[in-house]
């Protein structure tokens, strides 16, 4: 994922929890957030997402592309952040909502964004494509040293 909105960490359940990344403008700028929506469209809310059983039934299916919530800061500055995993959503962290700030001050624990679960089939080769911590500060110096 070029942007590199967010980091996934993948347990040996194989779900993926979605956070900002490290390098995310809200992280890095000094930015003080005033919303965050998971109302997609008029017709699509994440907040709806009704998982039961062990099968995850009504969970909803996303695919890399598909957003999971905006975040709007007070500088009118608005950013998409999207799953960048297919698979079924299992919850989106509705703390974030009352207090935003835990996704500044604690964004790889508290503060995360959703838990996804891949498909038991895919998860192998989603866990492969995934960046390691070295492997994510090399991108980042890279961008880094391009744009200086």
């Amino acid at each position: 994922f070029s942007q590199l909105q967010h980091n996934n960490y993948n347990s040996s359940c194989r779900i993926c929890v979605i956070t900002l990344a490290e390098a995310h403008p809200l992280l890095q700028n000094g930015k003080t957030i005033k919303s965050i929506n998971y109302q997609i469209s008029p017709n699509c809310s994440r907040l709806q997402n009704k998982v039961s059983g062990k099968s995850k039934r009504g969970a909803q299916f996303l695919t890399e592309l598909a957003p999971l919530c905006r975040i709007s800061s007070t500088d009118g500055e608005e950013y998409t952040i999207y799953s960048c995993i297919r698979g079924r959503l299992i919850e989106v962290n509705e703390n974030i909502l009352s207090n935003p700030a835990i996704l500044q001050e604690k964004p790889s624990t508290e503060g995360y964004i959703a838990v996804v679960l891949p498909k038991f089939e895919e998860s192998k080769s989603i866990t492969q494509g995934l960046l390691t911590q070295e492997e994510y500060e090399e991108v980042l110096l890279k961008r880094h040293n391009n744009s200086a």
